[in-house]
């Protein structure tokens, strides 16, 4: 009977932690949407705020306890009265709440920061965490620069929290110092010694400032600890905090390394990034793990060839177990001829050997000079008469209504196939109105997959450059570029762009294949 493997309990701090980067302060309202899909991921803990930082992350806080189903929600707190009396009413409507706290253990910051002696700070620890255990029995202790204390002071400290209550205790790497000897080196001497060590979960907050926030959170949880503190994206202060994704798809991988078990729904991850970076602004970096855009992507002919043999030759896990929808081999300069043949017959070509040869030839020409070759590329190097052909449709006039008060309104005129046709759409700002007017005028099933706006000159009159993708509901990607000194203009011209390569292409493509 094989042996069952122990829990380990994911606490999310993108809420607390996480909303400590600067610039990344979200409302009420973004935070209710995070704890919900944090909540329908399956995490353990959502530090929802620090309710004593002000009257909106109190009211936060409170408004996640009160909706949240699943998990526990926990609010932290300094070790003093007023906090943890302000984080207790903070989590009391929770299903289960939980109050963490803290106070440092290293000489710099004592002496520095908090100007307390070793043995001041001890009877603080006992007093605060006997406090919060009136408001609720799940009550966090962290040893604040606990990677900087000394090991023996910091066993103390942590005996005196168990004595006083907690029930977990955290031993954070909070200025990012530590090495994963140094992880394994300290959890391991504190549990050994330690009374009743073995009646509490252990706990570890990792920073990134050295780059070693996730392989520091993998040496505490090999060295005994239960609990890692995480943030979705590894954003935080600083550097960062170790990132959910990672540890989480760590363990998932390497049940060899880590036979260890989450609560987490995986196939959420990318949900929960894509919305926490569209909530704070922090753009997800392309190479990074799991959740950025190359995370699934191969550009290289050797890893393109053995990918379309089998995809495990270069991937360790699926796309699809992190919410992406599948692998892309991007083509570029690196590219080989399998990946090269393979797009060409996705996108619904079938050509003879010496027209391939050709054309590949063409791709690699083409692929010296661009940083990525996209599908409308492939599309104008197989048809040689791709630039001879009439656009279906041209862009006339424009004319939008916007700002603070009222609906967002384009008015839009195009000439379709030769004939003049208009439509008036509202929307969630002009760009929005003024695409939902082109679709009405050109119904299409393409869904819009990229926009992005660059400023070609300097200056408040500078021109502005657009770029538009669409993706067919095939799966071929179509680009268009517009450019204006309106940005509403040079988006319509851009769309338009993209739509008459697509339209184009569906008059190659057998009709099945090619449904707009």
């Amino acid at each position: 009977m094989a042996e069952k493997k122990e829990h380990i309990v994911i606490f999310d701090t993108t809420l607390r932690d996480g909303e400590q980067s600067p610039g990344a302060t979200m409302t009420q309202e973004e935070k209710l949407l995070v704890a919900d899909v944090l909540d329908a991921m399956g995490v353990d803990v959502i530090e929802a705020g620090f309710a004593m930082a002000s009257d909106g992350d109190f009211e936060a806080v409170r408004a996640i306890a009160e909706r949240t189903k699943h998990a526990v929600v926990c609010s932290l707190a300094r070790c003093k009265a007023a906090d943890i009396e302000r984080a207790g009413e903070a989590v009391k409507p929770a299903k289960r709440g939980r109050i963490h706290t803290f106070i440092s253990t290293s000489d710099i910051h004592l002496q520095h920061q908090f100007r307390l002696t070793r043995e001041e700070v001890l009877p603080i620890i006992t007093d605060m965490v006997t406090l919060a255990r009136k408001y609720t029995d799940d009550v966090e202790w962290s040893a604040m620069d606990a990677t900087r204390s000394d090991l023996d002071y910091l066993c103390k400290a942590v005996e005196t929290a168990i004595k006083a209550g907690a029930t977990t205790i955290n031993l954070p790497d909070t200025v990012g110092y530590a090495t994963p000897e140094d992880i394994t080196h300290m959890f391991t001497y504190v549990r050994n010694n330690v009374p009743d060590a073995d009646k509490v979960i252990f706990s570890f907050h990792g920073q990134n400032d050295l780059g070693l926030a996730t392989a520091n959170t993998l040496a505490a949880i090999k060295a005994g600890a239960r609990q890692a503190e995480l943030t979705i994206n590894g954003i935080g202060e600083r550097a960062g905090n170790t990132a959910l994704e990672e540890v989480v798809m760590a363990i998932k991988t390497r049940p060899d390394q880590f036979p260890v078990t989450t609560t987490v729904k995986t196939e959420l991850i990318m949900r929960a990034s894509r919305l926490v970076s569209g909530i704070t602004g922090f753009v997800v970096q392309n190479n990074k793990a799991i959740v950025g855009s190359n995370a699934f992507a191969h550009e290289s002919g050797i890893h393109q060839d053995g990918m379309l043999k089998n995809a495990s030759t270069y991937e360790i896990m699926t796309p699809e177990s992190v919410g992406w929808k599948r692998s892309t081999l991007v083509l570029g300069k690196h590219s080989g001829r399998h990946a090269f043949r393979d797009k060409l017959q996705e996108l619904g070509f079938v050509i003879g050997d010496n027209a391939f040869e050709d054309a590949f030839n063409r791709f690699k020409q083409l692929a010296d000079k661009k940083k990525a070759v996209y599908d409308d590329d492939i599309l104008a190097l197989v048809d040689d008469t791709a630039t001879e052909r009439d656009d279906h449709v041209k862009f006339v006039s424009i004319q939008v209504t916007c700002g603070s008060v009222g609906a967002q309104h384009a008015s839009l005129i195009l000439n379709v196939d030769g004939n003049e046709v208009n439509a008036e759409e509202d929307g969630h700002g002009p760009v929005d109105a003024a695409f939902k007017a082109i679709r009405a005028l050109v119904p299409h099933q393409a869904k819009l997959a990229l926009y992005q706006v660059h400023a070609v000159t300097e200056g408040i009159d500078a021109q502005a450059e657009v770029s538009v993708r669409l993706e067919a509901p095939q799966g071929v990607l179509i680009n268009g570029n517009g450019a204006d000194v309106d940005t509403v203009v040079a988006s319509v011209k851009a769309y338009v762009a993209a739509l008459n390569k697509l339209l184009n292409y569906q008059e190659k493509i057998v009709p099945e294949r090619a449904s707009l």
